[in-house]
């Protein structure tokens, strides 16, 4: 018996976007523009910054293993019980915890070929046959994916909004499709771009689907700026939470973490201010983007992708931007070498990457 088996060896590691430092150790420009992991560029709210200054000599000691005191914090943000939530490291680490609860040997999954590239690779480790269901005009087919259920089914995953595409699937959608899944199927709503996204008007907000085999995921990684400590949440039935929370690692998150996503939850001014601004640069963004004739998905989220004819035009897009100093990221890893996502920075981040896409073209 092998020590390895064969599907860890075939899998692909998750490549995240080039960080600064190695972009400084790549190319020559001593100062870059991080436009490639869909952060927060204003940072974290002053709060979070306060209470981890003030937790730092707490540092030697191991944080509440069940993370009471955000658990209820987010409780009573949206009115439910305790009971009803569960704490990661990250979305991705939720996710972690859920395959390693509920996936059988014989177990299997369905989500869209070209979607979350986390999900893809926890997929791929847990040894469970997987059904990829391409994207149809950038969007989840929930058609196709309701025609690849079968008595094996065992978890779809659906991002909402979908990164790296954008893109959402509406109310009516949801409804439609959620009539086509058996009870005993567990949808994973992954929900991590949910607050720029939650104003428009079509969009399904999960926890208006308190369904038994419905887990929403959220993070404070995205608009609450706290990418850096890893506090991801989840929503769902409490005898999901109940035996998730028998798997889940002890200790996660971080004390820092949960401190810091406490306090950031108590900063709405904060909150709103970020996605005030991000709704002012995707709305600069693609007006620009409009005036220079590159092809662009609509965005619910912090970002923006591109389309470019072919993939040996993105990627020398994607190289020449990154020798003046501006790094995004090219979609080759989630299956669209032609797509370049672009996050949104500052203002002024903005307006330098116009006049250098500019350049480029």
């Amino acid at each position: 018996m092998p020590l390895v088996p064969s599907y860890i060896k075939k899998l692909k590691s998750y490549k995240p976007g080039k960080s600064i430092a190695e972009a400084k150790r790549e190319f020559e420009s001593k100062s870059f523009i991080k436009l490639a992991s869909n952060e927060n560029p204003y940072g974290p709210s002053p709060k979070s910054i306060q209470a981890i200054k003030q937790a730092r000599h707490k540092i030697h000691r191991y944080p509440d293993a069940t993370g009471f005191e955000l658990r209820n914090s987010l409780a009573l943000k949206y009115n439910l019980n305790v009971n009803n939530v569960i704490l990661g490291s990250g979305s991705e680490g939720i996710m972690s915890t859920i395959m390693r609860t509920f996936l059988l040997k014989d177990d299997e999954l369905i989500s869209a070929s070209n979607s979350f590239i986390g999900f893809k690779v926890l997929a791929n480790a847990s040894g469970c046959k997987t059904h990829w269901v391409p994207m149809k005009s950038n969007r989840y087919d929930l058609k196709e994916i309701s025609n690849n259920i079968n008595d094996y089914t065992k978890i779809i995953y659906i991002a909402n909004p979908d990164n790296p595409m954008g893109t959402y699937i509406t109310r009516a959608e949801f409804d439609k499709f959620y009539k086509s899944v058996p009870a005993r199927v567990l949808i994973i709503l992954d929900e991590a771009y949910f607050e720029y996204a939650k104003d428009f008007k079509r969009y399904p907000n999960s926890m208006n689907y308190r369904y038994d085999n419905v887990i929403t995921l959220r993070t404070f990684s995205k608009a609450y700026g706290l990418a850096g400590i890893r506090v991801g949440y989840g929503f769902a039935h409490d005898s999901l939470i109940g035996n998730l929370l028998k798997v889940k690692a002890p200790f996660e998150p971080s004390l820092l973490g949960q401190i810091a996503a406490n306090a950031a939850l108590k900063d709405q001014l904060f909150l709103e201010k970020s996605i005030k601004m991000n709704a002012r640069g995707i709305q600069y963004l693609e007006n620009e983007f409009t005036k220079i004739g590159i092809n662009f998905i609509s965005s619910s989220t912090n970002f923006i992708t591109t389309i470019w004819p072919t993939e040996r035009i993105a990627s020398q897009i994607n190289q020449s931007l990154l020798k003046k100093g501006f790094i995004v990221r090219q979609l080759t890893a989630f299956g669209s070498p032609n797509y370049i996502r672009i996050s949104i920075g500052l203002e002024e981040e903005n307006y330098k990457f116009i006049k250098t896409i500019k350049e480029v073209l």
